[in-house]
């Protein structure tokens, strides 16, 4: 079976800026960070009164609850998920151990242009004119090799803090599916890669630790900009500092606040495919602000990389025709790495539904940098 990692060789990412170090840029926001001056519509906080979906994954209507999310918003919270909260103390020590290393030590871990594991900028940062104000660290597979650059003497403990939170969440991220699949009338005898248990356990997995530093001139700058997942379900662990937004079809962009011990749950490009265009893979981004550090933690779930993903046969008929072709996530991946934010677009067979064109292309279109 191919690795998740090979799409990255085939499609490398030249970044020519230098790793900054961000505790040095703390009393003036340099021209290569500043954004255009935002408007009111689409780059500053929305005072919209609406929220995020919170579902109790508990509820015997969760499935049902979680699908009118996905429909409506693409994104949801999740409280009564059941990891202990012991895991999410322990990742964010991990996060702040690693971010706060001199930035000549975390060098030593650098993601190369080919790769993408490891220590740099976010993949996504050469498709924009302006730098984003964060840094990431990249896990595929085991982070032995990369943790004993960063820390010689203590890496097994960061090693056995990543390999439960991993295991943590493969788990949930299979519950997840299961009940995903459910709200679409799809059963997991229907997914053949699913297992005879629903386990899911040919899944391909990535961990994306993220730091927004404290910034001089928060107006001006973009943490991350506005994108689509390529997964399935994307599973986000936020620390208590704000700045995930989203964008609601409508009403522009809405904050997603973090919610003590809850979990943010995003619908990625491939499940917007396998739903064959019901079930929106959401526009996010994130904003950064002058006082605190802020720090996510996001498991990038996806099916094994050699399996076709395509459009379900139960969501298609004569009144709802299929709307994408099938595709690996490796290759989906290549498409993403080179068209972005209209990869989806690229694998599109059909725009329309009974008439109604899908949406993702005008969104991805009209919001890319905010």
């Amino acid at each position: 079976m191919p690795s998740l990692s090979e799409a990255f060789q085939a499609h490398p990412v030249y970044l020519h800026h230098k790793h900054p170090d961000f505790n040095s840029l703390q009393e003036q926001l340099p021209d290569s960070y500043a954004w255009t001056q935002p408007d009111s519509d689409h780059h500053s906080n929305n005072t919209t009164t609406s929220t995020v979906p919170v579902i109790d994954f508990k509820d015997p209507n969760a499935s049902n609850l979680i699908g009118h999310a996905c429909k409506t918003w693409g994104v949801f919270q999740l409280v009564n998920h059941g990891i202990p909260m012991n895991l999410f103390t322990d990742i964010q020590t991990a996060c702040l151990a690693l971010f706060s290393l001199p930035l000549h030590q975390k060098l030593k871990a650098a993601r190369s242009p080919d790769g993408v594991s490891g220590y740099g900028r976010a993949r996504i940062s050469s498709f924009f004119p302006k730098l984003m104000w964060s840094e990431c660290f990249t896990i595929l597979d085991s982070p032995l090799h990369l943790f004993l650059q960063l820390w010689p003497q203590d890496y097994a403990k960061y090693c056995e803090i990543v390999k439960e939170y991993e295991a943590a969440m493969k788990k949930l991220a299979a519950k997840l599916m299961c009940l995903v699949l459910a709200s679409l009338g799809i059963s997991k005898e229907d997914i053949k890669w699913a297992g005879p248990r629903g386990e899911f356990n040919g899944a391909c997995a990535a961990l994306h630790l993220n730091s927004y530093p404290s910034c001089p001139d928060p107006d001006r700058a973009m943490g991350l900009a506005a994108h689509t997942d390529s997964t399935l379900l994307t599973i986000l662990h936020q620390n208590n500092v704000s700045g995930l937004q989203v964008l609601k079809d409508g009403e522009g962009w809405v904050a997603l606040p973090p919610l003590a011990g809850g979990l943010v749950i995003n619908i990625g490009d491939l499940l917007h495919i396998l739903s064959n265009g019901l079930y929106p893979s959401v526009l996010h981004r994130v904003r950064v602000n002058r006082s605190w550090q802020r720090f996510s933690v996001a498991y990038l779930y996806g099916p094994p990389t050699n399996v076709e993903i395509s459009p379900n046969e139960k969501l298609v008929g004569p009144g709802r025709p299929c709307l994408y072709r099938s595709v690996t996530w490796n290759e989906y991946l290549g498409k993403k790495a080179k068209h972005f934010n209209k990869a989806l677009s690229a694998v599109r067979v059909s725009s329309s539904i009974n008439g109604l064109f899908d949406v993702r292309e005008d969104q991805n279109n009209d919001f890319q940098v905010g």
